[in-house]
């Protein structure tokens, strides 16, 4: 069944996002439905606000008036989920919730993805895709915890350092 956990994005008043991922985790728990039921995530971002006290730092909503749920849709979840209060139903069309596709989960940064990588700073690589296909380059700065390695390539005979994903390049 693990194959059927698909995002959903649920539709809520706007405010209520933690109360309804809370109250969704508990209908979960309460019925023994983890299994059908795996995650409720509120998407959130880490924001410097400039004050009169100065820089402070907030998490905020990047999506007020939505929770991801990550479960198998069937009409047993369906009804759980849509009938928490707060929630005024599922993103998708009429009564046909539509799951979020992976490249929409990646860019929203929901699940991690481990990419193992096996090259390291000076190490020569080949870029494997995006509009630097097939360059080679040497690695200057490998960034695991935002995913990303800056290579430097010669082009026109210039050093240019190029920022990339981590799974954009390979070792040579």
């Amino acid at each position: 069944m693990a194959d059927e956990l698909k995002w959903y994005v649920a539709h809520t008043y706007s405010g209520y996002e933690n109360t309804v991922a809370m109250s969704i985790e508990q209908a979960v728990e309460n019925r023994s439905m983890h299994d059908l039921i795996a995650e409720v995530s509120i998407p959130l971002e880490t924001v410097t606000e400039i004050t009169d006290n100065g820089p402070k730092t907030v998490e905020r909503k990047v999506f007020p008036g939505y929770v991801l749920v990550k479960m198998v849709m069937t009409d047993e979840t369906w009804h759980l989920v849509r009938n928490i209060r707060g929630v005024t139903g599922f993103v998708g069309s009429a009564n046909k919730a539509i799951p979020l596709t992976e490249e929409e989960i990646a860019a929203l940064g929901v699940e991690k993805r481990e990419v193992v990588v096996s090259y390291g700073v000076g190490d020569s690589v080949k870029i494997t895709d995006g509009a630097l296909a097939s360059f080679i380059g040497t690695v200057e700065d490998l960034d695991t915890e935002r995913g990303k390695v800056r290579v430097v390539v010669s082009m026109f005979g210039r050093e240019t350092p190029v920022e990339l994903e981590l799974d954009q390049v390979e070792t040579i």
